[in-house]
């Protein structure tokens, strides 16, 4: 192999397994894995067990914790017992006048210590107010100093846990997918231009590895979705339209194998990859958007924002999708050469030569 043509199939290597060993062995942040209940009475002496996750409670000499109504309203823990490693008793006095009107107020819940930094659950806990308590003030205490965890870890999130790793594979390969299918569509386009076999092989092989690279992005979701939906599938909009949108692309190649002919093999290939790139952008893109749904970056659910995607995962996520893109460059260029090698072989055919030299 020629190195100096080939330095970037090498880096491919290089990056995948740089993501692989980074992906699944940076630890997480210390999180709160759970509560033994959500629903919470409001008392003078209202009790909450903290279940956390990767988390040190043993060994900090400095332990608080927040119940947050909203901005003005934060309650300071009066008490805090460590029963081990992953468990402490909170104990707040919620014996007071709390905003709002309604009856059961939704709040979130935040703990901190030196070792393992500050964590979340956000709008986890459900208090019933104390109607006797009206007259009492609420005591608001300030969110100050809160720790950090120190070294390199990926974001904790409650409804993720380790499967946010999943980040590196599942969404890194649609958008590699998405760059695979753009140069897909431009040798569609240059073929209809200038009728070269080339571009219409060219566009064969792009067209192949991202329907490939869909098909694990649909399985690879389908997987997430089991872990952090309890189902491998839902009746979900992006869901529905990422399978549409590969169906649409496996008819590319059940159009290129019902023509016989050569040359409207190609033509007739070419408009329908550009036909199913464009109806790709809205069932993906656009009418996604338009719908409430589970999914990150749809109906109003942030993706890619705050903790969904923080500096340390993007020094995984990125390299990823640089790594997926190079290998399938790879191997649709390898899918290209097969062509080539086909070429040759019906043409010493044509010719008479003998096929073995």
């Amino acid at each position: 192999m020629n190195v100096k043509n080939n330095w970037w199939k090498f880096l491919a290597v290089i990056i995948m397994l740089y993501v692989l060993l980074a992906g699944m062995l940076i630890p997480m942040k210390s999180g709160i894995y759970g509560v033994d209940s959500i629903s919470l009475i409001a008392s003078k002496n209202t009790v909450i067990e903290v279940e956390g996750y990767n988390a040190n409670y043993d060994k900090a000499k400095e332990f608080r914790a927040w119940i947050k109504f909203d901005s003005s309203h934060i309650a300071l823990a009066k008490a805090v017992s460590v029963k081990n490693y992953n468990k402490a008793v909170l104990t707040f006095d919620l014996n007071v006048n709390l905003p709002g009107t309604g009856d059961v107020l939704p709040a979130t819940l935040i703990i901190d210590n030196e070792i393992d930094g500050y964590a979340i659950f956000p709008e986890g806990l459900v208090v019933t107010r104390n109607a006797s308590a009206a007259d009492i003030p609420f005591k608001h205490a300030t969110l100050d100093d809160l720790h950090v965890s120190e070294g390199i870890k990926f974001p904790y999130m409650n409804i993720l846990h380790e499967t946010i790793r999943n980040t590196f594979f599942h969404v890194a390969i649609w958008m590699a997918m998405f760059l695979l299918m753009t140069v897909a569509l431009i040798y569609s386009v240059l073929y209809l231009w200038k009728p070269r076999l080339s571009y219409d092989h060219h566009a064969y092989s792009f067209t192949a590895i991202s329907l490939v690279y869909g098909i694990i992005g649909l399985a690879t979701g389908a997987v997430w979705a089991r872990f952090s939906w309890g189902a491998y599938w839902t009746n979900d909009v992006r869901l529905n339209m990422a399978a549409v949108a590969v169906l649409i692309y496996f008819a590319y190649f059940i159009l290129r194998g019902s023509l016989e002919d050569g040359d409207k093999r190609s033509r007739f290939s070419a408009a329908f990859n550009i036909f199913a790139y464009l109806a790709m952008i809205p069932l993906l893109l656009v009418i996604p958007r338009l719908n409430d749904s589970l999914h990150p970056g749809v109906g109003g659910n942030p993706a890619f924002s705050g903790e969904d995607l923080d500096n340390t995962l993007r020094m995984v996520f990125y390299p990823a999708i640089i790594s997926l893109i190079l290998f399938g460059v790879w191997i649709a260029q390898l899918r290209f050469r097969v062509f080539q090698l086909e070429e040759k072989h019906i043409d010493k055919i044509n010719s008479g030569s003998p096929l073995v030299e």
